[in-house]
């Protein structure tokens, strides 16, 4: 399976923490699960938690290790424990640190934090294998369940139509149908819109925000 996929929207469940809700949440439909291996982030899991129980989801969905200004060493080790199929870069990484992290051998998605229509010029300069555009916080890595205006990551697909993207940010079941269409993401990613608490997912939730992301999808 490709995450993104052109032709089809995906999505994307971030902030699993637990082995059961990571497999009834693939029973749900969902096509990549994030698992946050930063430390500081109220949804961390490490990699020795997940060791168990990682390497058996893959066989389900596409499993993203979300890292912020990870050291060569940590990505390795989630690597030789074979816990992901993909590396999300979510800190301050250079396009030059993009370049050495794709050499390790996974594919990688960069986040970019959305201030205004210039960090969308960004994104010509990251050789990444998708780009995650998410609202901007100027003192956590992450949008903490806000929105961005959706007209900045229409103009981003319009001026880069080669580059996979992933849309993030504030997205709930109520407004991911309306996201997914008005911006022609390739694929929608959420964590705290499906949650009853930090890293707890709220199933039906979970099931609405699918279903809502996939309504209109050919």
């Amino acid at each position: 399976m490709r995450f993104p996929e052109p032709g089809a929207i995906r999505v994307k469940i971030c902030g699993v923490t637990t082995e059961d809700q990571a497999h009834r949440i693939a029973d749900l439909g969902a096509d990549a699960i994030g698992l946050n291996f930063w430390p500081k982030s109220k949804r961390y899991v490490s990699s020795e938690s997940a060791k168990p129980w990682a390497p058996n989801l893959r066989h389900r969905v596409v499993v993203v290790g979300v890292f912020v200004n990870p050291t060569d060493e940590e990505l390795r080790r989630v690597m030789e424990y074979g816990l992901v199929d993909m590396l999300q870069l979510h800190g301050d990484e250079t396009p030059e640190r993009v370049g050495e992290v794709r050499k390790l051998g996974l594919p990688v998605i960069k986040a970019i934090q959305v201030k205004d229509a210039e960090a969308m010029r960004q994104m010509g300069s990251f050789a990444a294998d998708a780009i995650l555009l998410d609202s901007y916080n100027p003192v956590h890595y992450g949008g903490e369940g806000k929105t961005f205006p959706w007209e900045l990551a229409a103009m981003a697909r319009e001026e880069f139509p080669a580059q996979p993207l992933i849309l993030a940010g504030g997205l709930t079941p109520d407004n991911v149908a309306q996201a997914a269409q008005g911006t022609r993401a390739h694929a929608v990613d959420v964590a705290s819109g499906v949650e009853l608490s930090p890293g707890v997912k709220d199933l039906a939730k979970v099931e609405a925000f699918i279903r809502a992301a996939k309504s209109d999808a050919s």
